[in-house]
């Protein structure tokens, strides 16, 4: 009997014998793509504790994401601050090529390039999907990258938290008089607004927050999110606790590489570090937005007296902000050239946010 032959049958077969062969190709490419590549393993430093939520947690968890993304690749070892480099000299260390790469955020380098202080966070500033838009498809990142490279530094936006508190005090702020002659650790441009209103900003490292607070170094401290700070145990020296962060409504970390150790990478290894700051990023903004409810509510449990600074002393602070920001732009063109573009941005995407957006 002659057995018939479905052409159907016959297509089938042909096109899966095509999808086996070509799977086997790309199989075969991927791993020639692999063999081609050179095992990278560099030291890097941090500003973060790995044990801190959140900002330091994240260093670590990029560290993770890169060795599987690259297939161990590329190893990144994290190193704690001060192991390799003080946290605060991290710039240098990656610039001079001592370190190939660090973990921080570019508001700790307002002494060596004013203008990367926008690429951290800013006073009264973008919510974490603007800021990231701005970056991305505002010109944000071109600019980012060219104020590093200038210095021997290839610079990834790696992370991204959302609002900060305002901070922690001794006594409560009932007008923008009481910040006069406050001793008050603060970060970045925040810190200038307050120095502009009569405060004595100083920057200290997060793990000596608790004792110069405690010690009566300084008389308040912001630092972070709730539940970073009930971590630190701030509220057992100061129960006064200020919202909303005026000051850093959300916050860009990076991963800091040397630039010729970056340019000696593969172009595939390249692309898969920038995918694995990506994940970090969404992992960072979701993880720091679900912890914060239950931190308030340890916090409140402790006995912490939660306050709004009052609309008059936010329209204070919104002021003396604009009167720094036009200083720096002033005296500095880097910086004038990144609030320009910035501020351009914000106001065309008002005519999105105002409608887009439901009101509370």
């Amino acid at each position: 009997m002659k057995r018939f032959k479905s052409p159907f049958l016959c297509v089938i077969t042909m096109c899966a014998l095509a999808v086996s062969a070509c799977s086997e190709h790309q199989a075969e490419n991927h791993d020639n793509t692999n063999a081609s590549l050179q095992n990278v393993e560099w030291r890097m430093t941090s500003t973060y504790p790995s044990s801190l939520l959140i900002i330091g947690t994240m260093g670590k968890r990029v560290q993770e994401e890169i060795e599987d993304l690259t297939a161990g690749t590329v190893k990144i070892n994290f190193h704690e601050p001060g192991v390799l480099a003080p946290p605060f000299e991290t710039f240098e260390a990656v610039s001079y090529g001592a370190i190939d790469a660090g973990w921080s955020t570019p508001g700790y380098w307002a002494g060596k390039v004013p203008a990367l202080q926008l690429f951290a966070s800013v006073p009264f500033g973008p919510s974490a999907p603007e800021y990231l838009a701005w970056y991305d498809y505002g010109g944000g990142r071109q600019m980012f990258e060219d104020l590093y490279h200038k210095h021997n530094v290839h610079s990834i936006i790696c992370g991204l938290s959302p609002p900060e508190a305002a901070g922690w005090f001794k006594k409560e702020i009932k007008s923008i008089e009481d910040f006069k002659g406050l001793k008050i650790r603060f970060f970045g441009l925040g810190g200038k607004v307050l120095e502009e209103v009569g405060a004595s900003p100083q920057l200290i490292a997060g793990g000596e927050i608790y004792q110069a607070l405690e010690l009566g170094v300084i008389d308040a401290s912001e630092y972070s999110m709730p539940a970073v700070d009930y971590n630190l145990g701030l509220y057992q020296v100061a129960k006064h606790y200020y919202f909303p962060g005026w000051h850093q409504q959300s916050t860009f970390y990076e991963l800091m590489i040397n630039l010729n150790s970056w340019n000696a990478l593969h172009p595939t290894q390249q692309k898969q570090i920038e995918a694995a700051c990506a994940a970090n990023i969404r992992l960072g903004i979701s993880e720091g937005e679900a912890l914060q409810a239950g931190a308030i509510e340890k916090l409140k449990a402790e006995g912490v007296q939660f306050h709004d600074f009052s609309p008059e002393i936010i329209t204070e602070l919104r002021a003396a902000w604009e009167k720094v920001a036009s200083d720096l732009a002033a005296n500095d063109k880097d910086f004038a050239k990144v609030w320009s573009s910035l501020q351009e941005f914000r106001q065309r995407y008002k005519s999105w946010s105002e409608r887009g957006y439901l009101k509370e």
